[in-house]
C-alpha cells in the first residue's frame, strides 16, 4: 500500500504518491499497455490537457527514475506505456467534439491532431468555457517531444509537428505582416477568437517549443518542418520587444523555464533569465512572499515557480545564483509539504483545482524530462 503523501519519504515516493491520488495505484494495474487512465484530471469527460501533459512527462521522469535507483529492470516500461497510453485517451477524448461522436473540424483518423485539442474545461459556455489556449496547447507538444526522445519513437515528434502546423495560423492575426500579433484563447473548433488579447508568454512559447520540435525533426531527417512559423514568432518578440516578467508565480516559474532552454547560449534569453532572477529576488528576498498566509495562495502556481528554478539552477553557470534558485525552490516545497496529505489540502484547495496542485507538486518534487538535457543530449537546436 501507497505511503500517504505526507510521509517523510524520498522525494520520488512522494512523486508517485502525488501521480497515484489523480491517476490511481500504478502497482494495480495488470496490463499498462491497455490501461484506462481514471476520469479523475479536473476536466471535462475526465480530461484536462495542462494536468494531463504535466502527467504524461512526470511517467517519463518516474521511469528514468526508478531506473536510476534500481528500484526496477531497465526493462520495465511500465511507465512509459502508461505515458502512451494517458496521450492516446487526451487525444481521443479532447481531439473530439465534447459529444464525442466526431474528430475536432481539421482532423482526421490519419492526423488525428489536425483540429487542435480542447482544453477541457467542464463548462461550454460562458466566460471560463472550453475551447484552445496556446500555452496548453505548446506545453502538450513538449510532452509528445520527450516521449519521441524517450522512446525513440519520432512519430510523437510528428504528432507534435502536425498539431503545431494546425492549431498556428489560427493563433495569429495578420501572420504575414512585419508585425503580427497573437490570439490568447479561441474557440472550441479554432474558428473564431473567445479572448482577443496577447498572452504574455505565447510568442516565447512558440518560439522554443517549435525550436525544440524542429530539432528534433532535422536530428530524425524530416527537415526543418516549422522554419515559417519559427521566423512568425520571432517577429512578434520583436514587436513586442522586452519582455514583461510577472510577479505571479506561475507566469514567472514557466517563463524561466522557458528560458532555461536557450538561457546559456543565447542573449534575448539570458537576459530573460537574469531579469527572472531579479523577480525572484524581490519577491522572496525583500518582499518576504513565503512568510504570507498560506492559506491566500495557490500551490500549483508556486509549483510552477519551482519548476523554472530547479530547471534554470541547472542550466546557469553561476553557481552561486544556482544555489539561490534551488533554496527558492525547496522553501516552496517545505511550505506546502504538510498540506499535500489528502484529507488537509482539500480544506486548502478548491476541488476543481486539486489534480493540477497534485500533477504539478509531482513535477515540482522532481522536474526530471521538463529539464534540458534529461532525457539525453538534446538535438542540436539551429540559432535564430
Amino acid at each position: 500500500m501507497a505511503l500517504p503523501i505526507s510521509s517523510p519519504s524520498p522525494r520520488l515516493d512522494r512523486l508517485q504518491q502525488a501521480m497515484e491520488s489523480i491517476y490511481g495505484s500504478f502497482s494495480l494495474i495488470d496490463d499498462p499497455k491497455n490501461w484506462t487512465p481514471p476520469l479523475k484530471s479536473g476536466g471535462h469527460r475526465g480530461r484536462y490537457l495542462w494536468t494531463d501533459a504535466f502527467g504524461v512527462i512526470n511517467l517519463l521522469t518516474m521511469h528514468k527514475e526508478y531506473c536510476r535507483a534500481g528500484g526496477e529492470s531497465t526493462h520495465d516500461d511500465r511507465y512509459v506505456q502508461l505515458a502512451q497510453r494517458l496521450i492516446e485517451t487526451v487525444h481521443d477524448v479532447l481531439g473530439r467534439t465534447r459529444d464525442g461522436t466526431a474528430r475536432l473540424p481539421g482532423a482526421t483518423e490519419s492526423n488525428p491532431l489536425g483540429g487542435g485539442l480542447r482544453i477541457g474545461k467542464t463548462d461550454e459556455h460562458g466566460s471560463d468555457c472550453d475551447g484552445q489556449y496556446h500555452h496548453y496547447l505548446t506545453v502538450w507538444m513538449f510532452a509528445l517531444n520527450r516521449m519521441a526522445l524517450a522512446t525513440g519513437d519520432m512519430e510523437y515528434n510528428r504528432q507534435a509537428v502536425a498539431l503545431a502546423r494546425a492549431i498556428h495560423p489560427r493563433f495569429f492575426v495578420d501572420r504575414a505582416a512585419a508585425r503580427p500579433r497573437m490570439i490568447w484563447k479561441m474557440s472550441m473548433d479554432l474558428s473564431a477568437p473567445l479572448v482577443s488579447s496577447e498572452g504574455n508568454l505565447d510568442p516565447i512559447d512558440g518560439f522554443v517549443v517549435f525550436r525544440i520540435l524542429q530539432a528534433t525533426a532535422i536530428k530524425a531527417g524530416d527537415g526543418e518542418v516549422l522554419t515559417e512559423e519559427i521566423g512568425d514568432y520571432k517577429r512578434v518578440m520583436e514587436r513586442k520587444g522586452e519582455h514583461f516578467v510577472s510577479k505571479d508565480t506561475l507566469d514567472l516559474g514557466m517563463t524561466l523555464w522557458t528560458a532555461h532552454w536557450f538561457s546559456e547560449h543565447e542573449n534575448w534569453a539570458s537576459n530573460l533569465a537574469n531579469r527572472c532572477f531579479e523577480q525572484l529576488y524581490d519577491i522572496f528576498e525583500i518582499n518576504r512572499y513565503l512568510d504570507r498566509n498560506i492559506k491566500f495562495r495557490l500551490a500549483f502556481r508556486e509549483y510552477g515557480t519551482c519548476l523554472g528554478c530547479y530547471c534554470q539552477s541547472q542550466q546557469t553557470t553561476d553557481k552561486e545564483r544556482a544555489v539561490d534558485l534551488k533554496t527558492w525552490a525547496d522553501a516552496i516545497i517545505t511550505a506546502w509539504d504538510p498540506y499535500m496529505e489528502l484529507s488537509i489540502s482539500e480544506d486548502l484547495t478548491p476541488e476543481d483545482l486539486q489534480p493540477i496542485t497534485r500533477v504539478m507538486y509531482a513535477t515540482a518534487l522532481t522536474p526530471g524530462a521538463f529539464c534540458a538535457g534529461y532525457l539525453g543530449p538534446e538535438p542540436p537546436i539551429p540559432k535564430r
